[in-house]
């Protein structure tokens, strides 16, 4: 375990202020925030296009888009939200929470970390620049022979995969520099048994990326050169198997779905103690878990795949590997309910989305076991059952566990508590939108509905459902901008947070709201899970090694 001092005093670097200051910071805070703030606008961005969608689809009929129009906005939403907002905002969370959490000065390295978000940034500018000429509307999983040359020309699907390549590469050396921050920079005494759980999120979550970054990558590569003319590896004509793209891409796809809830897994686990003010229980199952969950979510992405004729032994090793992978999110789930089962619970906003996580999540989770069973998965594969599915996963775990983390931080972050009857409403909006929005998706995967298609017939007894889902979207939509409204007023307000508002028992608590520059006057050192708690009750002493200016 490193810390890092100063032994002598080094030349100060040259000042930036205003837009210059963040367009060259280093800092591993405003990089953060400029993670979170990008994450946001294009997760509006991808909440416009979903709109859109449901728009379209309330009614039988060709309403606001042409097919063409429709196809486009899907692939452009499904893709905004996972590689633009998703993933951005968790990096963004690690980016400003990590250091602080582990007692250290800033990532290991910075000009590195503040590359990663220009990149990520290019990704997005790329990816919409695809509108100025004819958007990708081969879908967000860009299957082929849909995504190649023959059956979508032009430089829409070039643009796409050409913007992905950039996000990826940004997430690979993002992924690199939190492990070594992680390994290297924690406070004295912080052993990885000591290490806050929201940091072995994180470090799951580098390790995955690592390893199944790299395998979309080539896919895109070999991809691009097909559309530039330079190789026919997807062509019809290729002696290859004609799986092989959704094999390269859901041998990374599958991992980052447990990359972008692992991060939100870890902020669950970091409020609910605070908020049921007992300790965690079963830290180390909780963190190995985390460990197990990267693992074996590299050994199941083929269950995507049951109804493309792969042999019936792959069939039900996936079957059964899937089924198995609930077993460490099990070991979370009922580890968390036993933190706040006798708990002295207080019912603030981000206690409140954490519990919109836990119930989402579970039942999103059990609708996956109920597909990882080939017969029922034949039955619903490609229906509305797996929008339903996909979103009770992502939307509620991931976005909920993003809320849970914006209200939990943002006192740290700007240095005043948001506003909790704006934070409370807020939740049973999207909560009440958020159910009415996808439940009834997997009625109408049920009922036959396929996703994907712009229209259908009033016949099929569609309609109502569809209407339901557009009433519950537009709802969702509305608490997005109950937040704003609430960001806004809070700001307007500035209640002091002070250095620790909720009584918190990790490190970036310890600093000051805002933090300062170089985080922390001295280190601090760590003898347990809590230290903050620690030092709280006098427990402990903040020894450390104090800054040199």
């Amino acid at each position: 375990m490193a810390t890092v001092t100063g032994t002598m005093a080094t030349p100060a670097p040259r000042q930036y202020h205003g837009v210059l200051e963040w367009l060259t910071t280093v800092d591993h805070k405003k990089i953060g925030l400029l993670y979170i703030v990008t994450g946001f606008l294009f997760f509006i961005t991808g909440g416009i296009l979903a709109l859109f969608i449901r728009l379209e689809l309330a009614q039988p009929g060709m309403q606001v888009l042409d097919t063409q129009a429709f196809n486009q906005f899907f692939t452009m939403h499904g893709t905004t939200m996972i590689f633009l907002f998703v993933i951005p905002m968790l990096i963004g969370f690690g980016n400003y929470i990590l250091p602080l959490m582990i007692g250290a000065r800033d990532m290991a390295f910075p000009r590195l970390n503040a590359f990663g978000y220009w990149l990520t940034l290019a990704s997005g500018i790329v990816l919409y620049s695809s509108f100025l000429f004819e958007a990708s509307d081969a879908g967000w999983t860009g299957y082929t022979p849909l995504s190649t040359s023959a059956f979508t020309p032009g430089v829409g699907v070039t643009l796409w995969g050409a913007g992905l390549l950039l996000n990826g590469l940004a997430s690979t050396l993002g992924a690199i520099n939190f492990i070594v921050t992680i390994v290297n920079l924690r406070a004295p005494g912080m052993s990885m048994t000591r290490m806050p759980l929201f940091a072995w999120g994180m470090l799951a979550t580098a390790a995955m990326i690592l390893f199944a970054t790299p395998v979309l990558t080539g896919g895109l590569i070999l991809l691009l050169t097909d559309r530039l003319g330079l190789t026919s590896v997807f062509a019809a004509s290729s002696p290859l198997d004609p799986r092989l793209w959704q094999h390269l891409f859901w041998f990374f796809g599958h991992p980052e779905v447990y990359i972008m809830i692992l991060p939100a897994m870890g902020i669950v686990s970091e409020v609910l103690p605070v908020f049921s003010r007992k300790p965690i229980f079963g830290y180390k199952a909780i963190a190995y878990s985390s460990m197990a969950i990267a693992v074996m979510g590299f050994l199941v992405w083929a269950h995507h795949m049951f109804t493309t004729g792969i042999a019936p032994q792959l069939q039900l090793f996936f079957m059964i590997a899937t089924m198995t992978i609930a077993v460490p999110t099990g070991i979370k789930i009922f580890n968390w309910l036993a933190t706040l089962w006798g708990g002295q619970l207080s019912f603030k906003t981000p206690l409140l989305f954490t519990f919109g996580f836990l119930s989402m999540f579970v039942i999103g989770g059990i609708s996956g076991v109920f597909q990882a069973i080939v017969p029922v998965d034949r039955q619903v594969q490609d229906s509305y059952y797996v929008v339903a599915h996909l979103h009770y996963v992502l939307f509620g775990g991931s976005v909920f566990g993003i809320f849970a983390g914006l209200y939990y931080w943002l006192p740290k972050m700007t240095g005043w508590m948001m506003n909790e009857r704006w934070g409370k409403f807020q939740f049973w909006l999207m909560l009440i939108g958020f159910n009415l929005t996808f439940f009834p998706m997997h009625l109408l995967g049920l009922l036959g509905m396929p996703r994907r298609i712009a229209d259908y017939d009033p016949g099929f007894g569609w309609t109502r459902y569809n209407n339901l889902s557009t009433i519950g979207a537009f709802l969702v939509a509305a608490s997005i901008g109950v937040f704003l409204i609430n960001l806004y007023l809070s700001h307007e307000r500035r209640e002091p947070a002070g250095a620790d508002p909720w009584e918190a028992n990790t490190l970036e608590w310890y600093t000051a709201s805002p933090p300062p520059v170089y985080n922390f006057e001295t280190i601090p050192a760590v003898h347990s899970e809590r230290p903050l708690r620690d030092m709280r009750l006098g427990y402990t002493e903040p020894e450390g090694e104090r800054v040199v200016a």
